[in-house]
């Protein structure tokens, strides 16, 4: 029998949960329940409003858990509590939604009732919704690699040109093999500013560790390499929150670190089961991060450095995107018939 509704209060907001019983996580057993997954949420509610507040938001929903159907929704339904607030976002193409925003602890509780495991997060704030404030860096390991690498760059190569650069990166683990990295920016420049500048940062990484690290966007380029995706700064590409659960056994969690932190982490660690104690027995290494907007013009230069002394120019967009300006053309290196293309790469 399925345990009675309840109506919880968050915050002076009253969030209806039913079904607090239902495995979303079987190999947890009970402590991998709805109501497990939602009482999490609770205890991080604070922390995700203070990061996502203004944000317009996506959800990965699991409502059988995380064995049933996934729903990625990106528009809230039209029938929704009073206490939810939304805001107007641009798809690549040219369609517009009204997604969740984020700006109280209950619209947190709602999507954890909602049977979501993950909330993805736009770049911008509302209502600004075309200039983002963050620029995020994904270190994906690909095949033959894993965690352990991935965080070695982060340490070794990316923060140190941060350093460098004079600005300030915020790492959290991506709840699965990976690292992200935040960066709040001023909200000065358009998506296709944020993500060229991006695309520098990833190019000077590949440089300083081109056996480590790789930027094509070729699947049968990449090797046994850290793929730095910067097709995630562009428009409608969301990272999975901090603070976020995951599709995973254990219900790993995506979970901000300190630097320090960060070179000795495991992923398996953090999960909806250990970070409400972890998190509340030290200082919150991201708590600073809304301090300072910093400046892309350090990458901008580099952008105009990479073009003009190295002659390089724009990557490939992801394929559902429409042709960007200046953008090389999306054919898969081994498909290349040479006698189409000359030597810059240009279709003749």
């Amino acid at each position: 029998m399925a345990a009675p509704a309840e109506e919880i209060d968050v915050d002076g907001v009253k969030v209806r949960l039913t079904n607090r019983d239902k495995p979303y996580f079987p190999k947890l057993g009970s402590d991998g329940t709805k109501g497990k997954l939602f009482d999490y949420y609770l205890s991080v509610a604070d922390r995700m409003v203070a990061l996502l507040r203004d944000r317009p938001v996506h959800l990965q929903r699991f409502p059988d858990g995380i064995e049933g159907e996934e729903i990625y929704q990106k528009r809230v339904p039209q029938k929704h509590p009073d206490y939810l607030e939304t805001c107007v976002v641009t798809f690549p193409s040219g369609r517009t939604a009204d997604a969740l925003k984020v700006t109280h602890p209950s619209a947190i509780a709602w999507a954890a009732q909602m049977g979501t495991v993950t909330l993805h997060p736009w770049q911008v704030r509302c209502p600004d919704a075309e200039h983002p404030d963050e620029l995020r860096i994904d270190l994906d390991p690909q095949p033959g690699t894993a965690f352990k690498e991935a965080r070695e760059v982060a340490v070794d190569v990316l923060k140190p040109l941060l350093d460098e650069l004079g600005l300030v990166g915020y790492p959290k683990t991506s709840g699965g093999r990976g690292v992200h990295i935040f960066l709040r920016i001023k909200p000065d420049w358009d998506f296709v500013a944020v993500r060229r500048a991006g695309i520098a940062l990833a190019r000077e990484v590949e440089r300083r560790a081109p056996k480590a690290v790789t930027t094509s966007w070729w699947k049968e380029e990449r090797g046994k390499r850290i793929f730095i995706d910067y097709n995630q700064n562009a428009r409608d590409r969301t990272f999975a929150s901090a603070y976020s659960a995951r599709k995973t056994a254990i219900a790993t969690v995506s979970t901000p670190l300190s630097w320090e932190e960060l070179r000795e982490a495991d992923p398996d660690d953090y999960t909806i089961l250990t970070v409400p104690d972890f998190i509340a027995g030290r200082p919150d290494p991201w708590s600073d991060i809304d301090a300072k907007a910093q400046s892309l013009e350090a990458l901008l230069e580099m952008v105009k450095a990479d073009e003009e002394e190295r002659g390089l120019a724009d990557l490939p967009y992801p394929p559902s995107y429409p042709k960007m300006p200046g953008e090389p053309p999306r054919v898969q290196p081994s498909k290349k018939v040479a006698a189409n293309w000359d030597d810059e790469g240009n279709p003749v």
